[in-house]
């Protein structure tokens, strides 16, 4: 069974909760905190805003080929965008390699929706752009 609790052929599909809660950055009993968040956004998105400790990989350097960053590697990971369009094309890639990957509905907007924390390239409080 996956670490993401859904068997073969269910949605590979997260709330922003249950990513918040397996990246540690809820803090309720039974946080993890062992899956990577993968923002897949372009750079002036990321830069405008992310979740602290994600880790960024541009959807399209992706697509043509370029591999997870250091953090990534050997550890199932959560993807995010804006909406989650992004990141679903995101996770059916990194699933087509091997990678234990899922997608965050409602991306980094109902991330900040949710009241979770998002900040800026510089550490400051962060927007969704």
């Amino acid at each position: 069974m996956s670490l993401f609790g859904r068997g073969r052929g269910g949605p590979a599909r997260v709330t922003v909760r249950e990513a918040a809660a397996r990246t540690g950055h809820a803090r309720a009993a039974g946080d993890s905190g062992v899956c990577v968040l993968l923002d897949v956004r372009e750079t002036g998105e990321w830069q405008a805003g992310h979740a602290p400790g994600a880790v960024h990989l541009p959807l399209t350097a992706l697509a043509a080929g370029a591999g997870l960053p250091a953090e990534a590697l050997s550890r199932p990971v959560v993807v995010i965008c804006r909406s989650g369009r992004r990141s679903r094309q995101a996770a059916e890639l990194l699933r087509a390699r091997g990678v234990e990957a899922v997608d965050v509905v409602g991306g980094m907007q109902e991330w900040a929706g949710a009241g979770l924390p998002v900040v800026d390239a510089r550490g400051g409080n962060g927007t969704v752009a």
